[in-house]
């Protein structure tokens, strides 16, 4: 059997396997839809994946629960939302420790600096370096709306 590129994916089987054992339904169920889209990906790209390409997407997979969680609550569906609440929970549990306000403003200030960034037009090269450092560990988003303002301000 070839040797595995995640040591991230290789944790998430082994996770599969104990609520198999431990007959843990809901926990299997998500930990099913986390391998089944990391196998989509390296069905798609012909290749096995790192663990930066798995953090990928869990990422994206809990972008869409918390929007989806939204949607429920503001519907009055808690039954629903307590579902895709579980469901994050799990897909958080592999995901790097989130970064505070202050550490992201700190690697923002110092992507502006590395750059030499001095208006919105250089956000493109901050977010360029921003990006691998913050992947998975932030809402880039929120990372986005902090470069445009330091660079507007």
């Amino acid at each position: 059997m070839p040797q595995e590129a995640s040591p991230l994916k290789t944790r998430i089987q082994d996770d599969v396997k104990d609520a198999m054992r431990a007959k843990a339904k809901d926990r299997l169920g998500a930990l099913r839809q986390i391998t089944a889209a990391i196998k989509q990906a390296e069905v798609d790209n012909r290749a096995d994946l790192s663990d930066d390409d798995v953090i990928a997407i869990l990422t994206k997979m809990g972008k869409q629960r918390k929007e989806a969680l939204e949607q429920y609550e503001k519907a009055g569906r808690e039954d629903l939302a307590s579902i895709e609440r579980a469901e994050l929970v799990i897909i958080e549990e592999f995901l790097p420790a989130q970064m505070d306000e202050a550490e992201i403003q700190q690697a923002v200030q110092n992507a502006i600096e590395q750059v030499g960034a001095s208006s919105v037009r250089d956000m493109g090269a901050v977010m360029n370096i921003l990006r691998p450092q913050m992947q998975g560990r932030a809402d880039m988003s929120l990372v986005s709306n902090q470069v445009k303002s330091a660079l507007n301000g």
